[in-house]
């Protein structure tokens, strides 16, 4: 019978506690996209007039899509109210760019993405798969706008945050994951990260 030496047993035990911490955050993260709408805008370039426009158009879809959700319970009355307007996003999205006087096509649509980790102002969403709505620029090859349509977390006071999160149905402790309130949470959400991209690289193997 193998006998361990101590810095085997230290690694197996370091790698076991990995799985088990990334198996709870990756329920965290899972928790959370269940409860919650990204906006994903992508500019036609990374021209500085194309990322000006990018914020324009992110600027009018945030307006009407808050709008539209104000009486949204939960993510899934959310993601209904979303398909059923796509057209009408992508119309004031399209007026928006003629407005500013340019000649580019826009798409909307909402479909399951990958996210990367992303700091805002008074919180943070850990890297995973969204259900996101989708609004394409042109080519879209620019830089993205990432943030939150449901809850409004993009348009709410910084001192909103907490308030906006919890009416639409995310839990304290939620909320005191994705804010500072949770000391740690970045590093918590990088920990995540860095678990994703373990698992997607053992999967390969």
């Amino acid at each position: 019978m193998k006998r361990w030496k101590k810095w085997e047993l230290a690694l197996l035990l370091g790698l076991c506690a990995a799985l088990v911490w990334g198996a709870w955050a990756s329920q965290r993260q899972d928790a959370l996209a269940r409860k919650m709408v990204r906006l994903h805008v992508i500019a036609n370039s990374d021209s500085d007039s194309d990322q000006t426009l990018k914020l324009q158009v992110r600027d009018r879809v945030l307006s009407f899509t808050t709008r539209i959700l104000q009486q949204a319970e939960d993510m899934k009355e959310a993601e209904t109210e979303l398909r059923g307007a796509l057209d009408r996003i992508e119309t004031i999205a399209q007026r928006e760019i003629v407005t500013q006087g340019y000649d580019y096509g826009v798409t909307a649509q909402l479909e399951r993405a990958e996210f990367p980790l992303k700091e805002y102002d008074g919180f943070s969403l850990p890297a995973g798969e969204y259900m996101a709505l989708r609004v394409v620029i042109g080519k879209g090859e620019g830089r993205n706008w990432w943030c939150v349509v449901y809850p409004p977390l993009c348009t709410a006071a910084a001192t909103d945050i907490s308030q906006t999160a919890i009416v639409a149905g995310l839990t304290e402790d939620d909320v005191g994951l994705i804010t500072e309130e949770d000391t740690g949470y970045v590093l918590k959400f990088r920990s995540l990260e860095l678990w994703e991209r373990l698992r997607q690289w053992l999967g390969k193997q």
